[in-house]
């Protein structure tokens, strides 16, 4: 488990412009603010935001499997060109990869959980 497990999330930032996401959270042993830094985000989806939402881990996955996790939406969304335009999910995973794109899973122990692409994560 990563430093953020048990973190409980205070709010977030989306700045679409930027292309960058920002977790507000805080420790829950000492009460110290650590937020989760994303950028170069192409696309993201958060469900069950619930106030008191814990982190239980930020993971990165192999873009196959975002590919599988969310075939139902990506083939409902494809005409809308989201998250990138292209003609099929091969073709889809390879501009991921050539762009360096990483696939984050956020899963929680209570409350808000979801995933971000992005090319960069960091915690501060």
């Amino acid at each position: 488990m990563s430093n953020i497990h048990d973190n409980e999330i205070i709010s977030y930032e989306v700045d679409l412009r930027k292309h960058k996401i920002i977790l507000h959270t805080i420790q829950y042993r000492d009460s110290a603010c650590t937020k989760l830094i994303f950028s170069d985000v192409l696309a993201h989806l958060f469900e069950t935001h619930l106030e008191g939402s814990i982190i239980l881990d930020v993971e990165e996955y192999e873009l196959s499997h975002f590919i599988q996790d969310n075939r139902e939406l990506l083939e409902k969304q494809k005409n809308s060109c989201w998250p990138i335009d292209y003609g099929n999910f091969e073709e889809l995973t390879e501009k991921l990869i050539k762009e360096q794109y990483a696939y984050y899973v956020i899963s929680s122990s209570y409350g808000l959980n979801g995933w971000i692409l992005a090319k960069e994560y960091e915690i501060i």
